[in-house]
């Protein structure tokens, strides 16, 4: 519940992050480098520290790619287009994404219920491209790019779950991966020009960054604590919430209103999520 309310927050607080033309590797950077000190401090509290064994590193560079850079690339750029509250449905497809994943890599089990959750939440996909979903039709090319993150979500869920942390916990994974991920986004940044001056006056768009970054640092921690415990598939069931807390959001903050259609695909989208989710075991449940 918590991860789905914070991470449903972030949506809305990255669209007023992009109000004022900022691009997506200057905002990455500084929203590593915030979640680099957040966790840092957390781990340092904690009395833990940065790892450097071979597994450890291998994680952090895995995750920084799978889990940042490249989601929050597409991320970025898609939600100067889209309204924060398309936005959050599209990232209930993690989910709905990760069961294929699983099922390719043999961590998961053929199932017509989960098959059928899958069908819908493509249909979902399609009633939002739809005419009457409140997109124009120039938009519609930024709902491939939309769904990129989610597939890349769902990829580094099933890649800690099937490899664990690298002998790491949560916040000590998530500070090296964030490390990583800061150092490898620096050059990016420079090389396309798209380098971010944090020094000058505060606007919406900078405190729209530092709310998402912190709230982002400690949601994406305890994303990882749990899926190294319950699972790809499981821990991705706080897309329930991302989805529902995200429209909320943006609706209170930005005032957002999404027609009929999309309500519709939103229903229909979450069925789906509800279709895939894995049945719970008295062995899960005594967890």
């Amino acid at each position: 519940m918590a991860l789905g309310l914070g991470w449903g927050l972030t949506q809305p607080l990255g669209k007023l992050a992009t109000s004022t033309g900022y691009q997506p590797f200057g905002l990455i950077f500084w929203q590593l480098v915030i979640c680099t000190v957040v966790l840092g401090a957390l781990s340092l509290a904690r009395g833990k520290g940065l790892v450097f064994s071979r597994q450890a590193l291998i994680f952090a560079l895995v995750v920084a790619v799978l889990g940042t850079l490249v989601p929050n690339a597409t991320f970025y750029t898609s939600i100067q287009h889209l309204p924060s509250g398309i936005m959050s449905i599209l990232i209930s497809a993690v989910p709905i994404l990760s069961f294929p994943i699983a099922l390719a890599l043999g961590m998961d089990r053929v199932s017509l219920r989960r098959i059928a959750g899958l069908g819908l939440g493509l249909i979902g996909v399609a009633m939002i491209a739809a005419p009457g979903a409140g997109l124009p039709g120039h938009l519609l090319v930024f709902l491939p790019l939309a769904l990129v993150g989610p597939l890349f979500y769902a990829m580094e869920a099933n890649y800690v779950a099937r490899t664990g942390t690298g002998g790491m916990d949560a916040v000590q994974a998530m500070f090296m991966a964030s490390l990583v991920g800061m150092i490898l986004c620096l050059p990016v940044t420079l090389a396309t020009g798209q380098w971010i001056d944090p020094r000058g006056v505060w606007g919406v768009a900078e405190w729209g960054l530092i709310g998402s970054s912190f709230v982002h640092a400690l949601c994406y921690a305890g994303y990882v604590w749990l899926a190294a415990r319950a699972g790809a598939v499981f821990t991705a069931q706080c897309s329930y919430l991302v989805t529902g807390a995200g429209v909320v959001w943006a609706m209170l903050l930005l005032g957002e209103r999404l027609p009929p259609l999309a309500w519709a695909a939103l229903v229909v989208m979450l069925s789906g999520v509800a279709l895939v989710r894995p049945r719970a075991t008295p062995h899960a449940q005594g967890e």
